[in-house]
């Protein structure tokens, strides 16, 4: 990609340019499945996406290009220059930063993702909010989680918003797109199955003081609205649920797989301690 338009004198692509205009139509699920590709909006996005090697073209305006020129830098002849315009058309926020990349895709099958052994990983099985689980991707890779896996009718991981939640953590673990949450793979490669649900018949603190979070473990997470579908909780090695010390009903979708994943990680830090 150049870091000019395609003819000398022509300035900055627009949003009526074709290649804008292509790259525009990746804000749709449909041409995202089509090309593998999808974008990533803002500097931290695109910070992670050059370093996974990811970026195809990094679209940018002039002033951009001038406050970020790591990246700038970074991303080399795949620059393209658009107007403040041009980065409207591409961007899904209000005030955008300037940069947005066009990206491939970077799921991995699930063979491939439990081949590298993690100790932890999360399945957000039918979740359809993108905010919400881009904020669970992001929060399972600050948990140290090897791997995120999309499952079944769960929301498109590259859906822009889902992709701003997670703030680059999608170039950071392996990201699994499966048809149904994968447990007979999960379970063969040596992980312990926890379903987390309101209604669980142990609680995390005690599942913790038992030392039963101590073995490498994959978390199961439902939709905020409907919870995990039955047969995946049947399917579970235990079905837990977060504790409630005060009088709130219950904690939303993050911030649950934030507790759990937290309380699985310190399990392992402890065990590799001794």
């Amino acid at each position: 990609m150049s870091s000019s338009p395609s003819r000398p004198g022509d300035g900055p692509y627009t949003a009526r340019t074709p290649r804008v205009v292509a790259a525009r139509k990746l804000q749709r699920r449909a041409e995202r499945d089509e090309t593998g590709r999808f974008l990533a909006e803002g500097p931290q996005a695109v910070r992670e996406a050059l370093r996974a090697r990811a970026v195809r073209e990094l679209f940018a305006t002039v002033e951009a290009l001038s406050r970020y020129e790591d990246l700038a830098t970074a991303a080399g002849d795949r620059v393209s220059v658009v107007t403040e315009e041009g980065l409207a058309a591409l961007a899904e926020t209000v005030r955008p930063q300037g940069l947005i990349a066009v990206c491939d895709h970077v799921d991995v099958p699930v063979p491939d993702a439990l081949a590298r052994t993690p100790r932890l990983v999360a399945v957000l099985a039918e979740i359809r909010d993108p905010g919400n689980a881009g904020t669970v991707l992001r929060t399972a890779d600050a948990a140290g989680a090897g791997a995120v896996v999309f499952a079944g009718d769960a929301v498109d991981p590259y859906n822009g918003k889902c992709v701003r939640a997670s703030a680059g953590s999608l170039f950071h673990v392996d990201v699994v797109r499966s048809p149904d949450a994968a447990i007979p793979a999960l379970r063969a490669s040596g992980l312990r199955i926890l379903a987390a649900t309101g209604y669980g018949d142990i609680d995390l603190d005690d599942l913790a003081d038992e030392g039963g979070l101590a073995a490498p473990t994959a978390w199961l997470f439902g939709s905020e609205a409907h919870g995990l579908p039955d047969e995946l909780i049947e399917a579970a090695d235990a079905r837990v649920r977060v504790p409630l010390h005060g009088r709130a009903e219950s904690l939303n979708l993050a911030a649950a797989a934030a507790v759990c994943l937290y309380a699985s990680a310190r399990a392992h830090r402890k065990t590799r301690a001794h």
